[in-house]
């Protein structure tokens, strides 16, 4: 009886350890590869800083699950946008990355006015679609 007692006490401590290890690896994908929806006044943006590091801005963005911090330049090429060079400011999107899970991001053109000279509020940094999408993160 003792040995079987012994043998189902390390089968749960080992199977614990299997599932707390797997839990580190998880993560979920942030893209910006895609076309966002130009009817959806949706434009491209590039990543230039994450979780406060500077970063060369690439199509996917491999992460742990929890909350990231993404700093994005909009690529907003709309006719009627007029505003100084100087209002084309980087803005911060909160990111809470799920398991397996992909967001694209964009940059919403706010177009419920006209926005001209130093208005900064013409746009903001979205996730636009998210989807499904097996994650493992690689071992070092």
């Amino acid at each position: 009886m003792k040995p079987l007692l012994l043998l189902c006490s390390m089968f749960m401590l080992l199977s614990g350890c299997a599932s707390q290890s797997d839990r580190g690896l998880e993560c979920g994908v942030v893209s910006g590869y895609l076309d966002p929806d130009l009817s959806q006044d949706l434009y491209r943006a590039v990543v230039t800083h994450l979780d406060g590091k500077p970063v060369i801005s690439k199509p996917n963005y491999y992460l742990s699950t929890g909350e990231h911090t993404f700093t994005f330049a909009e690529l907003i090429s709309a006719p009627s946008l007029k505003v100084k060079l100087a209002a084309r400011m980087p803005k911060d999107l909160v990111i809470r990355v799920e398991a397996n899970r992909r967001y694209h991001f964009a940059a919403k053109f706010n177009t419920n006015k006209n926005y001209r000279g130093n208005d900064s509020k013409f746009w903001q940094p979205v996730i636009w679609l998210e989807e499904a999408h097996e994650c493992e993160l690689p071992v070092n």
